[in-house]
């Protein structure tokens, strides 16, 4: 019974945004094991408080990843 856990800053992805995470990592690992392992596939998506993250030692914000999508820098 696999447990795939994600890690998300919050308020990046939308409801809608999670469920499709969700769905398409089930599918991924049914993928690999088998499609009788997908009643018992368990996904979950965590989300961690913006600037709660960080990366080389500075505090990533949802900000600094919508910035990021855009191709563009937060504090631009």
């Amino acid at each position: 019974m696999p447990l795939v856990q994600v890690d998300v800053i919050k308020d990046v992805f939308t409801p809608r945004q999670k469920q499709e995470i969700i769905s398409r990592l089930t599918d991924a690992m049914v993928s690999v094991e088998g499609e009788a392992m997908r009643p018992v596939t368990w996904c979950v998506v965590h989300e961690v408080t913006s600037g709660d993250w960080g990366i080389a030692g500075n505090p990533l914000t949802t900000a600094d990843v919508h910035a990021l999508a855009r191709g563009a820098r937060a504090d631009a």
